[in-house]
């Protein structure tokens, strides 16, 4: 989700002033090629996302529904891809450890991945807390309870409240997970993941799936192990809060991004000869984690928490490193060439903002309490794929004249510089 840009490593200016002083050291230099097609898989994983969280609207087919409401599932590939990302382009190729100057300033790395997000969260946030507020007015909630909604999606702080993380624009509470992890990264996280060899790396995989599993499976316990009782089309869930903890939760969000952090290491420490194999076909893998979602329609319906643990992460993430090794080959596969093509990347680069608006903009057509003050009932369903529509070709504006305008970063770098000042020393002695 972040929109971050692809470092080949030190400024041009300094890579020619090292050039001229050592020309021998020349060749040590390893360049990181850009990745396009990690772009392109963001809009495989905020699709569907879109579509399941309002697609009772658009359809009342009983096994669609269990088919397309698994956004559960997916927004793993989110966290993984967002640890994937931030590691590539922090860490060193070719050798162990961090790039020291990307994390010198272990408060400013944290203020300006923030900024990479967070104006366009606060531009949204803003335009629309009118209609949310009047919402929350005509549920009779208290002024002082409103406030208090308010400063946590202002703050981000809702995925530390089970009762409030879906507060206003529901599917910020990702955001506000992967501030914390992002508060982690270039101290707690970063260095010592990066210092890992090849084989550490694996163990280190294998524990944080394992820990990730128990949780998941401890919460199963509590409720029910299968979707079909546990998460039923019609969006009650039993034990809501306990199910909030599991989805929500920002510790649980660090171990997935970590899980992103591991796999992108594993295949920057790749030596010569591994370079020379030939790369697995991403595809096998790509179609196994998404097959994953298929369960629910048979008698192994396990429930999303479980199929998004067991299943659905580990193989998104094995792809994700296949298709990485598949990109730097000769030949690449055709669905690496797919996703790195220059249509997914564009559709990759609107899934930040597809992310943040389409809440609100679903909530106009489909919160009834809206809805029928402005359209007389909720949309029917054939006005779905126009709501989709509408998603794609708004995002497409916020993301020509919002998210990539010059003034917008400007404004946020000088932010970020400001709350490093202020709050200098907070991850490190200084």
């Amino acid at each position: 989700l972040v929109s971050l840009a692809w470092d080949v490593g030190a400024s041009d200016e300094v890579m020619a002033e090292a050039a001229k002083a050592k020309p021998e050291a020349k060749a040590a230099v390893a360049k990181k090629p850009r990745l396009d097609c990690i772009d392109g898989c963001r809009f495989a994983l905020v699709f569907p996302i879109v579509v399941a969280h309002f697609a009772r609207f658009g359809t009342s087919n009983l096994t669609a529904l269990k088919l397309l409401t698994q956004e559960n599932v997916l927004v793993g590939g989110f966290f993984v891809i967002s640890g994937y990302v931030s590691a590539y382009t922090s860490t060193k190729l070719g050798a162990r450890g961090v790039e020291e100057k990307k994390v010198a300033n272990p408060e400013l790395f944290f203020w300006q991945r923030v900024m990479a997000y967070y104006p366009l969260h606060f531009v949204s946030s803003a335009i629309f807390a009118p209609m949310f507020i009047w919402v929350e007015r005509q549920f009779n909630s208290t002024w002082n309870m409103i406030a208090f909604r308010a400063m946590l999606n202002f703050t981000m702080l809702q995925a530390w409240f089970p009762k409030e993380a879906e507060i206003w624009n529901q599917p910020t509470w990702f955001l506000s997970a992967l501030t914390f992890s992002n508060l982690t990264m270039p101290t707690f996280v970063l260095p010592q993941v990066a210092q890992l060899s090849k084989g550490g790396l694996n163990k280190l995989f294998y524990a944080l799936t394992g820990i990730s599993l128990l949780q998941k499976v401890s919460y199963s316990e509590t409720a029910r192990f299968h979707s079909s009782k546990e998460h039923p089309v019609d969006g009650k869930v039993m034990h809501p809060l306990i199910w909030n903890l599991t989805r929500f939760h920002p510790f649980w969000a660090l171990m997935e991004m970590t899980m992103g952090i591991v796999a992108v290491r594993h295949v920057m420490l790749d030596t010569e000869e591994d370079k020379k194999k030939t790369p697995m076909n991403p595809l096998w893998l790509f179609l196994a984690a998404y097959s994953s979602l298929l369960l629910r329609l048979t008698q192994f319906d396990f429930n999303d928490a479980i199929i998004r643990g067991v299943l659905f992460v580990p193989l998104f993430t094995k792809f994700l490193k296949a298709m990485h090794r598949d990109a730097l080959s000769k030949e690449p596969s055709s669905i690496t060439k797919f996703f790195g093509s220059k249509p997914m990347a564009t559709l990759g680069s609107l899934a930040f903002p597809m992310f943040i608006v389409h809440g609100p903009i679903g909530q106009i057509f489909y919160k009834k309490i809206i809805a029928k003050k402005l359209w007389g009932k909720p949309m029917p369903h054939s006005f779905f794929p126009f709501y989709l529509a509408i998603v794609l070709g708004l995002s497409h504006l916020v993301n020509e004249y919002f998210v990539k305008s010059k003034k917008v970063s400007a404004i946020g770098g000088q932010v970020a510089q400001t709350l490093s000042g202020w709050t200098s020393g907070i991850l490190r002695d200084s």
